[in-house]
């Protein structure tokens, strides 16, 4: 699985700083002052979801582009090598979910409580008002790119040139968890654990793989779309209870 080395494809670029420069700026921008957007966007928006939405797509969507262009070599490569062996793709990226669920449950049931995050309820609510047809490209193919692409691919395969490699895994973990709940509510164990299990597999299926963003990318998209099809088919009232019977 290990590709020839390429040290060019891990130095950084301009485009690595302005998309990961306009994605810390942003996300530090909603979770400080993101209320003082709120009066104008109920201004342009029909309703709230609607301006999450259109926020969140915007948002990702300029990422993601500046990522991918900044990324193509990467991307290109590390594709490839996942074509040679396709059987090790269809059958390891399943796999891979289901320990990231086995390690959430574990971490959950040593914590001994549960805690919906906002990050998690607000998605919830949006899915109730936006179908499924929108919320997959935004969920499952450019939020996951993205989120890989600056956790992973920028620090550690990047910054690991210049940093302890085992510091930058630390703080891809932890950085990946602490972004999704920060601004929203209190840093508790309880609404990191699912956040740090995730983060963790991911770390270790991309070191694993040779530092293959491309099957990262696919175990946290495919990740996301059990969560896109789980939110969709269960009734939103039963989606309630299970969460309140597991507080």
């Amino acid at each position: 699985m290990l590709p020839a080395p390429r040290p060019d494809l891990y130095r950084f670029s301009p485009l690595d700083l302005t998309a990961v420069g306009l994605y810390v700026a942003v996300a530090a921008f909603f979770a400080l002052a993101g209320e003082l957007l709120l009066p104008l966007l109920r201004a342009l928006a029909p309703t709230p979801a609607v301006a999450s939405y259109s926020v969140n797509l915007l948002f990702y969507g300029c990422v993601g582009a500046l990522a991918l262009f900044a990324a193509r070599g990467v991307v290109a490569r590390d594709l490839r090598v996942l074509a040679t062996r396709p059987w090790f793709t269809l059958v390891m990226v399943p796999l891979a979910v289901v320990a990231m669920m086995i390690i959430t449950a574990i971490l959950v049931a040593v914590g001994g409580t549960t805690e919906t995050s906002a990050n998690q309820a607000g998605l919830q609510a949006l899915m109730r008002q936006v179908p499924a047809w929108l919320m997959v490209p935004l969920i499952v193919v450019v939020g996951p790119f993205v989120e890989e692409y600056v956790f992973r691919h920028l620090l550690i395969g990047k910054l690991s040139r210049r940093v302890n490699i085992w510091i930058c895994c630390g703080l891809s973990v932890l950085l990946f968890a602490a972004l999704h709940i920060v601004g929203q509510e209190a840093l508790t164990l309880p609404a990191l654990m699912p956040y740090l299990a995730m983060g963790g597999t991911l770390v270790f299926v991309y070191m694993w793989t040779g530092r293959n963003l491309m099957f990262a990318y696919f175990v946290h998209a495919t990740k996301n779309l059990l969560a896109v099809i789980f939110l969709y088919t269960i009734p939103p009232e039963l989606l309630d209870q299970l969460q309140r019977a597991q507080g």
